[in-house]
């Protein structure tokens, strides 16, 4: 198994569910591995938008787990589009290029985003019903990242109809993911809840779908374990939380206190997104274990003792 961007989030937990499944498992990422009991893991730290890739043509995987990606806010700003253009379109397309001229490749799992939807089935200037998207929704990507993705998708399309037409290619189209010692919304206002400072909160009824990393990963594994799945999958929750559903179990667990709340009111459009799991139940029989509630838990947890 290859997996690329394994020292992100994601990627971590993924690594420690591969070792439970005796893997063997080379890792590309420009970030070093964090130390930790690995087990069967080879990792090249390399650029895959820039360096020769020759380790993962030697090591001919049966499986690539593609996760290696860069994100900003829905907003992006001006710096992210060569940040996009390299982390995202770049590292993309040098690692589909690659696949397909892997002789024994059976199996390509690519997170893709949910970003790719278009926004009028589940944003509006009005606070409306959340939207269930499902993965026959119309398409019209939101942003650079979600443009990219879109790519990415079409990409593998290509080369599994040109080069490798038994590779079975699963686009899982994840949600709004928080984890440990990530950089998501849940984790950053944790931190800043155990330091005592002020949050500044902007469209507090904005809903999501939020989806713990550890279910990610799991749920990754089970779509590369599962000769049913192909084709896109969401993958997610199948279960809305708004932001102030956040702060009030900052406050129950404790470690907010109201007046350290600074609400900026509506600044944008509401959006009231979540996704439709039938497939991914239907394909892998299972689903994301971790409810919202005790997912904040597991993040207090580990940034206190951090």
């Amino acid at each position: 198994v290859v997996v690329t961007g394994a020292s992100g989030v994601i990627g971590r937990e993924l690594l420690r569910y591969l070792m439970e499944e005796d893997a063997t498992i080379l890792t590309v990422d420009r970030l070093p591995l964090p130390d930790e009991n690995w087990r069967n893991i080879e990792h090249v730290q390399k650029d895959i938008a820039t360096e020769d890739l020759q380790e993962v043509i030697d090591f001919d995987p049966e499986v690539i787990f593609h996760l290696a990606a860069a994100f900003e806010r829905s907003a992006e700003s001006p710096d992210f589009w060569n940040v996009n253009w390299h982390d995202n379109v770049l590292v993309s397309h040098n690692i589909v290029d690659l696949a397909k001229d892997l002789p024994n490749l059976k199996t390509f799992v690519f997170a893709s985003s949910y970003l790719l939807y278009n926004t009028d089935l589940y944003m509006s200037k009005e606070k409306k019903d959340v939207h269930y998207l499902k993965e026959t929704d119309k398409i019209n990507p939101r942003n650079l990242c979600g443009g990219a993705k879109f790519y990415t998708e079409k990409e593998l399309k290509f080369i599994k109809e040109l080069f490798l037409q038994d590779l079975r290619v699963v686009n899982a189209r994840i949600y709004r993911v928080y984890g440990r010692g990530s950089k998501d919304i849940v984790s950053r206002w944790v931190r800043m809840c155990l330091n005592n400072e002020k949050l500044d909160v902007y469209n507090e009824n904005n809903q999501f779908d939020y989806v713990f990393a550890g279910d990610v990963a799991k749920g990754l594994l089970e779509l590369a374990k599962s000769p049913e799945a192909e084709g896109i999958v969401n993958l997610a929750t199948g279960t809305p939380n708004s932001v102030n559903t956040l702060l009030n179990n900052l406050m129950e667990e404790g470690i907010l206190d109201e007046s350290n709340i600074v609400n900026h009111g509506v600044t944008e459009e509401f959006e009231a997104s979540c996704a439709d799991i039938t497939k991914l139940k239907e394909v892998t029989g299972w689903h994301p274990e971790t409810d919202f509630k005790n997912g904040i838990k597991k993040i207090i947890e580990y940034e206190t003792k951090k």
